[in-house]
C-alpha cells in the first residue's frame, strides 16, 4: 500500500484534552485501545482542560512545553492526539516538538491500513489515506526552492509542494478508478441477490461489540475475531439457511466508532452499501460497556449518514456473560416483531434465538400448514426438504405423505412453478382432501 506503515516499534506520548463543549470530547480509554491496536507503545498520557481549541497550537503554548519535556525525557518518537488537528496545527506542533505528530484520524487510518486484507479493502484505505495526506502536503516543503528548469524547460518550474500534490492527485485518480471497478463488481453481486429475491441481513455496530463472534456462530465460519478495535475491516458475506425462511445472506461489516472520519465513510461507501441496502440490520451492542447509550447513538448517526436509518433493525445486546443474572431473552414490539435480543456470542448463550427472530422479522407472508403429497409430487417434497421448510413428516392411512411446512408464501409458489404444478389445481386437491 502507498502509505502502509510497517511495525517500527513506535513509542508515543499521548495527549487528551477535556473541552467544555461535549461535542468536542473524546473517550480517553477508547483512545488508549486505539493506540494499542495500532501497535504503538504508550509511554505517558498528557491530560488537560480547555474551554476552546487554540487556533494555532490546539492546546496552547504552556501545554506544548509540557508535551515537549515528556517527549525529550522519555525518548518518544511520536505524539498522538486524541483529537482531530488541522493540517496547520499538526505542522506547527511538529515544529515545536521536533517529532512526528499524528491526530485521531491519522491513527484510525493507520489501524485500517494494517487490518485491510482484501484487494478492495486495501484500495479503500489507501484512498482515505491519500485524501488525508493531500491536506497535510503543506508547510513541510516550504523550505525548498523551486526546481531548476532544464533544456526546453526554462522558467520558474514548480515547488516541491506542487510536485507532491500533483503526484498525490494522480495517485488518487488511479485508485478511484480501481475502487469504482471493484464497486461495480460488488454491485453486480447485489443485483444478483435482489433478482433471486434473497434476503440480506447486515450485522453492524460499534467496534469491538462482538459482531464477528456472532457472525461466526451463526454461519459456522472462522472470520477473524479479537478483543480489539477494528478487528474486522473487510466485509464478509456468508449464506445462512433458516428453517421456514430459506436462504439468507448474512454480512459482517466494519465497526463504527465515535467521530468516524468522513474520509473513511466516503472511501468505504461501496462496502457500507451492504448495510444501506440490507433488508434487516442486526445492531450488535456491548451491553456491559458503560458508554452503551453513547455508542448506540454514534452507530445510529452513521446509519443516518449512509441512509440506512430507516431499515428495520434488531438490537443485539451482546456479552450478557459480563452481567450477572442476565439470561438470554427476546423482546417484542406491539406488532409481535422482535426488537431486542439478549445473548452472549462468545459462549453461545441465546444465539439460537437469533434465527427464530430473523424468521419472525423477515416473514412478510408466511405459508404454515400441513399439506398432503401423493407420489407424483416427489419433486416438490424434495424441494421442501432442501429448503429446510419441513417441520415434520407423517403418513396417513392411505400411505399419503403429510408434511408440516413453514416457509414464505412467495417461495412456496416458486417451488410449485419449478415443479410444474398448477397452484390452483394443487390448492383444490388439498381442499378436496380435507373436506372428505
Amino acid at each position: 500500500m502507498f502509505f502502509e506503515r510497517v511495525d517500527s516499534g513506535d513509542q508515543a506520548v499521548l495527549v487528551h484534552i477535556n473541552f467544555v463543549d461535549e461535542s468536542e470530547r473524546e473517550d480517553p480509554d477508547e483512545f488508549l485501545e486505539l493506540v494499542i491496536s495500532a501497535g504503538v507503545t504508550p509511554l505517558i498520557t498528557i491530560n488537560g482542560s480547555r474551554k476552546s481549541i487554540h487556533p494555532k497550537s490546539f492546546v496552547g503554548s504552556g501545554k506544548i512545553e509540557e508535551i515537549k519535556v515528556a517527549v525529550d525525557s522519555l525518548g518518544a518518537n511520536v505524539v498522538l492526539f486524541n483529537h482531530t488537528l488541522s493540517p496547520r496545527q499538526e505542522w506547527m506542533i511538529e515544529q515545536e516538538l521536533g517529532c512526528r505528530v499524528i491526530d485521531r484520524t491519522g491513527l484510525i487510518l493507520d489501524i485500517f491500513a494494517q487490518r485491510a486484507r482484501t484487494h478492495e479493502g486495501k484500495l479503500q484505505v489507501e484512498l482515505a489515506q491519500l485524501h488525508h495526506q493531500s491536506t497535510r502536503a503543506s508547510g513541510g516543503w516550504t523550505h525548498l526552492d523551486r526546481q531548476k528548469g532544464g533544456v526546453g524547460m526554462r522558467g520558474t518550474g514548480e515547488t516541491q509542494l506542487e510536485t507532491d500534490r500533483r503526484l498525490i492527485d494522480k495517485r488518487i485518480t488511479w485508485v478511484k478508478s480501481k475502487v469504482l471497478k471493484v464497486a461495480a463488481q460488488r454491485d453486480q453481486s447485489r443485483k444478483t441477490r435482489v433478482k433471486s429475491a434473497t434476503k440480506t441481513v447486515a450485522i453492524c455496530g460499534y467496534t469491538n461489540a462482538g459482531k464477528s463472534t456472532l457472525f461466526n456462530y451463526l454461519t459456522t465460519s472462522s472470520v477473524y475475531a479479537a478483543d480489539q478495535l477494528f478487528a474486522t475491516l473487510d466485509p464478509t458475506i456468508r449464506r445462512l439457511e433458516i428453517p421456514g425462511l430459506g436462504k439468507v445472506m448474512l454480512a459482517d461489516t466494519v465497526g463504527f466508532i465515535r467521530h468516524l472520519p468522513h474520509k473513511l465513510i466516503d472511501a468505504f461507501k461501496s462496502t457500507l452499501q451492504e448495510t444501506s441496502e440490507a433488508d434487516l440490520l442486526l445492531h450488535v451492542v456491548d451491553c456491559s460497556n458503560p458508554d452503551l447509550r453513547d455508542n448506540i447513538a454514534e452507530v445510529e448517526d452513521v446509519l443516518k449518514e449512509i441512509e440506512a436509518h430507516e431499515i428495520p433493525c434488531i438490537l443485539i445486546f451482546n456479552k450478557i456473560d459480563n452481567l450477572p443474572g442476565r439470561e438470554p431473552s427476546v423482546e417484542y414490539n406491539d406488532e409481535g416483531k422482535p426488537t431486542r435480543i439478549w445473548l452472549s456470542a462468545k459462549n453461545g448463550l441465546g444465539c439460537e434465538l437469533v434465527e427464530n427472530a430473523l424468521l419472525e422479522a423477515l416473514s412478510d407472508d408466511l405459508f404454515e400448514q400441513d399439506i398432503t403429497l401423493s407420489p407424483k409430487y416427489g419433486q416438490l417434497r424434495a424441494m421442501l426438504f432442501e429448503q429446510n421448510a419441513v417441520l415434520a413428516e407423517n403418513f396417513d392411512d392411505n400411505g399419503e405423505c403429510v408434511l408440516s411446512v413453514k416457509l414464505q408464501s412467495r417461495d412456496f409458489k416458486m417451488m410449485l412453478s419449478r415443479a410444474n404444478i398448477d397452484p390452483i389445481e394443487f390448492i383444490a386437491q388439498e381442499k378436496e382432501f380435507y373436506e372428505k
